[in-house]
């Protein structure tokens, strides 16, 4: 038996690119759910909770699909660095990144709601930036559009620029830990 209709609560077209990985046919519907961020819950949970509120709420939109809803964020000594209000935060925050070490975190919330299914799980991995200095921000910031990434950096784009080395999964850090998603999606398979 194969999946019921893949939906990705999510307008990322990183997540589409990265979802397109696994050879699955999937729609497309943006989630309209708040993000949480509650100082009590630790980077995976909140990333859990708001991968499962975007995916409960496109699940009670289509409950015989099978949702998948995700969030990522950067944390610094478990800060939230989410994603910056204009050029002048993005270069702050890439100030505060540089030299450094830091998690992203990518909760992921599986949901077939007629079928009373759910999985949630989380990735996290390290990423260690180049030493920088200003001029390199700012170069790098003129390479980039940061105001709808977290951590105002995407991997993908110029990455080798800031990044130095990641320990862990380099799709988790683009948006989707696609190894971990394979591994569920073939688990959830009846």
């Amino acid at each position: 038996m194969k999946l019921p209709l893949l939906i990705l609560a999510s307008a990322s077209p990183r997540r589409a690119d990265l979802l397109k990985l696994l050879k699955l046919d999937f729609k497309v519907m943006p989630s309209d759910a708040d993000e949480a961020a509650h100082e009590h819950l630790s980077p995976l949970e909140i990333c859990q909770l708001n991968a499962h509120r975007k995916a409960r709420a496109v699940a009670k939109k289509i409950p015989d699909a099978l949702v998948l809803g995700a969030d990522t964020l950067v944390f610094l000594d478990n800060e939230i660095l989410g994603k910056p209000r204009d050029l002048a935060e993005a270069e702050k925050m890439l100030g505060r990144l540089q030299g450094r070490t830091h998690q992203v975190v990518t909760g992921v919330s599986l949901i077939h709601l007629r079928g009373h299914r759910e999985r949630m799980f989380a990735v996290s991995t390290d990423v260690l930036f180049h030493p920088l200095d200003r001029e390199q921000i700012r170069d790098y910031l003129e390479k980039v559009h940061p105001l709808d990434k977290a951590g105002a950096y995407a991997i993908q784009e110029s990455g080798e620029k800031i990044i130095s080395e990641i320990s862990g999964s380099y799709s988790n850090v683009v948006g989707l830990p696609v190894e971990e998603l394979r591994g569920e999606l073939q688990a959830w398979r009846p």
